[in-house]
């Protein structure tokens, strides 16, 4: 089912967490912060709109790490529902797509109800003091991948966040499948 965050809540703080990575580390939001701004995203494996994206995801993470931006991708999924979500399965999709940002297990949900991540993908943009500056989308492309030109939301954003220390007022939302949680 697809589902849609809420609007920024500009200045928001980010919720600290430690999470296993998919290379073998143990990583907090400190070790991935980067001195101009802290990218999280809330991706998975099976998911139609981030396998659609996946390969942009990782071209703007990686022309972000150049400019100071922090980037992490975590993965918050019941396994158990969808086993292809699984940890030894985030490693093999990161290694697949030669991911230059780790990718974190977040078993517990704990990190997603912190974050109230609604979708894969959902972007969290910080500030250098890990405010909120973006809550939107990637760019227009839904559960297939838009033209190779269209405008770069998410990566845009984030340049002005490192320039300014401010996201841009108005933003659109990602769209994605909703995240799969846990029976209570």
């Amino acid at each position: 089912m697809a589902a849609t965050p809420p609007v920024c809540d500009f200045g928001w703080p980010a919720p600290g967490f430690t999470l296993p990575a998919t290379d073998g580390r143990i990583l907090s939001l400190q070790d991935i912060a980067g001195p101009k701004g802290t990218l999280v995203m809330f991706i998975c494996n099976h998911c139609p709109y981030v396998l659609a994206v996946i390969d942009r995801i990782v071209r703007d993470a990686r022309d972000l790490q150049k400019i100071g931006i922090g980037v992490a991708a975590i993965s918050s999924n019941d396994v158990t529902a969808y086993p292809a979500d699984s940890f030894e399965k985030m490693g093999e999709l990161a290694k697949k797509h030669g991911f230059p940002f780790p990718y974190l297990y977040d078993e517990s949900q704990d990190v997603a109800r912190a974050y109230g991540a609604a979708c894969t993908p959902d972007f969290f943009g910080f500030d250098a003091g890990l405010g909120l500056q973006y809550r939107g989308r990637l760019d227009a492309s839904r559960n297939k991948a838009g033209p190779a030109d269209l405008r770069r939301d998410l990566y845009e954003a984030m340049v002005q966040v490192a320039e300014t220390g401010q996201g841009p007022r108005d933003q659109i939302p990602s769209m994605g499948c909703s995240i799969k949680w846990k029976a209570a």
